[in-house]
This record gives C-alpha cells, structure tokens and sequence, in this order.
C-alpha cells in the first residue's frame, strides 16, 4: 500500500498556497500521494476535522498528516482517529482559544515547526505542546506564514519524511 500526505491548509489560506504547493511537490517526488482538501466552506475548526475523516484518508503507515495554522489543529485533532504515521505541524493553532486539543496527538513522529514572531499564533503555545507532549519543536526566526523560510522548511519535511523511511 503507497503512503499518502494530506495537507490541510489555515483559516484564510488555501488548499494550494505557497507552502502546502512547495511541500506537496517534495512528497511526489518520493512516489508519495498527495491529497489537499479545500477546507474554505467553514471557519469551524471542529467541523474542518469531521470534513477530513469524512474524506477517509488511508490509517496508520499508509498515512502522514501535514497541518499549518488551523489545518494543525485539525490535524492533530484527527490524528487520534487516524493514527497516522507521521503528523508535520506548521505555526499550529493549538492552545488558542476555541482550539483546545485535549488528548496528545496520536502519530509515530510529531514535529512543529513555528516562528519566534509569529503575531497570530504565539509561538509559547507550541513549546507548552511539544513539552507537554514530547514532540519535537523547531523555531525559525519568522513570522506566522514561515514564507521566508521556505527552503528550510522544505529540509525540515524532507528530514522528516526521511525519518519515516519514506
């Protein structure tokens, strides 16, 4: 069974934004499927999570979910149904008001990635979750979108997809 990526995009972003086009094209160059929902008909986080189970990704090793901003609250908040092999979160809204994850995320490896100044989402939240639950955090000197980072945000994911032995 081939190894699908599912990306979900942010609140006011899109299913093919700059950095979702750059890393889903990583992940086909690996042989890998890629999936990126349109999640724009709400600005309910919750909801966003019932839209994506209701796509039935594949589970366990056959899946990696890849979530920035909102779409990282919706994927980790899947990530316990699907338990994923790998869950990639990018300045994710967790912690936020509205956006409480109250159980772990549920993956073989976890990792953030979230800029020092970040004015959406403070970049606090992600430490308190990835010391909570010993997940592994990287810190960009960059704002909420990381676009400036987008090479080593582009080694970031290909360093972890490596660890996943994808």
């Amino acid at each position: 069974m081939s190894t699908s990526v599912y990306f979900a995009h942010g609140k006011e972003s899109g299913p093919w934004g700059y950095k979702i086009t750059a890393l889903a094209e990583l992940a086909r160059r690996r042989g890998l499927a890629v999936e990126s929902p349109d999640f724009r008909f709400t600005y309910d986080a919750d909801e966003r999570v019932r839209y994506l189970l209701s796509l039935n990704p594949p589970r366990g090793n056959a899946l990696v979910l890849v979530g920035s901003s909102m779409g990282g609250y919706v994927t980790s908040v899947a990530s316990r149904t699907l338990n994923p092999r790998g869950l990639f979160l990018i300045a994710p809204a967790l912690l936020m008001p509205g956006y409480q994850v109250d159980t772990p995320p549920c993956a073989s490896l976890v990792e953030i990635v979230h800029g020092w100044a970040d004015e959406v989402i403070p970049v606090e939240h992600s430490w308190r979750f990835a010391q909570q639950h010993r997940v592994r955090l990287h810190v960009l000197d960059g704002n909420h979108t990381l676009n400036v980072h987008l090479p080593r945000l582009e080694r970031l994911f290909e360093n972890f997809l490596d660890e996943l032995q994808l």
